[in-house]
């Protein structure tokens, strides 16, 4: 067997398209990540149908996963290769849509498995093969079978109540605080105020940019359980290079919100039915930047009733109109409908119609129908074709939502306390439900 598994290895190695990891340049040389990491919203989607269909969940973790492989050449890549190679001898296919997911079907039973760097997310429609394939893996890899999602994965901690599954991260806040020395600091409710200057200039340089550049990182860490905080983070993302003590005093208020919210998380709902409605909502916040007038567009995605997508980006271009912007962020946010509606299809989940996208725009809105190309919107000319085209085919509905009820506000600008709170909810963003009393963190 070993050496078989020696052959289908090195076939693998020369097979581009299972070489699913990033790289970056860097001092003319190639800096390669091999470490295998499931997209956050491929677990939402699994985990959205698997407790709506009340199939068992099971968390694997292996240990020392590194000495798992065999080794061609020096690289932890070769844990992920090997996993792969053992998965596809017991009838796994490799997901088209994300590499760390791993499909099964056979005699009608389907099983999902996610893979997070050594950590396995299991569910199948059959718990007794789901029990099978754990004592499987348990005799080809060395692994502790923790039971039931819960506990910690991917530094998430997952909880099972009544309605579903909570996902927070308060223990990752709390190491926020002690690193920033801010475990005193007085809460504020919400993470963003426009009294602090946002540009590029100003302010004092940071003399150990380092400390800002990991706060920042920890934050960006935390949009895995909390949306209502990609607006903010993207803000102070955009200081990395050069911080200054005022954009500090921003991360500092996004902690203070934390202190508020600690135990805030996310909570992932079963639906009423197997067949799931699919919508998103998009917004966009036309020049936006007071310094390079650069829009700033957001969206949601909602699966059921749970949100699975969320992004807030600035946009790379200066946009000339706000119906320009507007429409821009619909190219943005359709690319990830068309992405995840390809994830559904391999996955077999069924979903009422197309999707639904919701924007506040009007003049986006008729652009995407209107069968005249305007010139005055020639230099979108791809987006405006990528978007419209999938309306002509029915394969996405474009809705106008008032401003009321626009829940992608949220990923744009700055809102009144009310304001935010209400959208916050919208994003299912709440307290801990085993929160017994106000001030004690579970």
């Amino acid at each position: 067997m070993a050496s078989s598994m020696d052959d289908q290895y090195n076939s693998l190695i020369r097979n581009d398209t299972c070489r699913s990891y990033a790289s970056v340049n860097l001092k003319g040389g190639l800096w390669e990540t091999f470490s295998p990491i499931i997209k956050p919203c491929t677990i939402r989607v699994v985990l959205t149908f698997a407790i709506t269909s009340a199939w068992p969940i099971r968390q694997l973790d292996i240990q020392n996963s590194f000495l798992n492989g065999f080794l061609t050449e020096e690289e932890p890549r070769a844990w992920y290769t090997r996993l792969s190679v053992f998965l596809q001898q017991l009838g796994f296919l490799t997901s088209r849509e994300d590499s760390f997911l791993f499909i099964r079907r056979s005699n009608g039973d389907v099983t999902y498995l996610l893979v997070y760097v050594d950590d396995i997310i299991l569910t199948c429609s059959s718990s007794s093969f789901l029990q099978h394939l754990i004592d499987t893996l348990h005799k080809e890899f060395a692994l502790k079978d923790i039971g039931e999602l819960s506990l910690f994965f991917l530094g998430v901690e997952v909880t099972k109540t009544s309605d579903g599954l909570f996902f927070s991260q308060h223990r990752c806040i709390e190491d926020l605080f002690e690193r920033a020395n801010m475990q005193g600091a007085k809460p504020v409710s919400t993470p963003f105020t426009t009294s602090i200057e946002l540009s590029p200039q100003g302010g004092v340089p940071l003399k150990n940019p380092t400390e800002y550049r990991s706060l920042v990182g920890g934050l960006q860490y935390l949009l895995i359980t909390r949306p209502e905080l990609a607006f903010p983070v993207n803000k102070v993302c955009q200081f990395l290079q050069h911080p200054t003590d005022k954009h500090l005093l921003l991360v500092n208020r996004i902690l203070r919100y934390l202190q508020g919210t600690c135990s805030y998380g996310l909570t992932l709902r079963p639906s009423s039915s197997l067949k799931l409605s699919f919508q998103a909502y998009t917004d966009a916040d036309w020049a936006g930047d007071p310094t390079d007038r650069r829009s700033t567009s957001g969206y949601c995605v909602y699966l059921g009733s749970n949100i699975i997508s969320w992004s807030a980006r600035k946009h790379k271009v200066v946009s000339k109109s706000s119906t320009e912007a507007g429409y821009r962020g619909l190219a943005i946010a359709t690319a990830e409908l068309i992405w995840i509606e390809s994830l559904l299809k391999e996955l077999q989940i069924s979903v009422f119609t197309s999707p639904a996208l919701w924007c506040d725009n009007l003049g986006a809105t008729y652009l995407t129908m209107n069968p005249i190309f305007y010139g005055r919107t020639k230099h979108i000319k791809i987006d405006y074709h990528f978007v419209r085209e999938r309306v002509q085919r029915g394969q996405l509905i474009i809705h106008f939502v008032c401003y009321e009820d626009q829940i992608a506000d949220i990923f744009t600008k700055h809102l009144s306390r009310d304001r935010f709170s209400f959208l916050r909810s919208k994003l299912t963003v709440t307290d801990h439900p085993l929160r017994s009393m106000e001030g004690v963190r579970v």
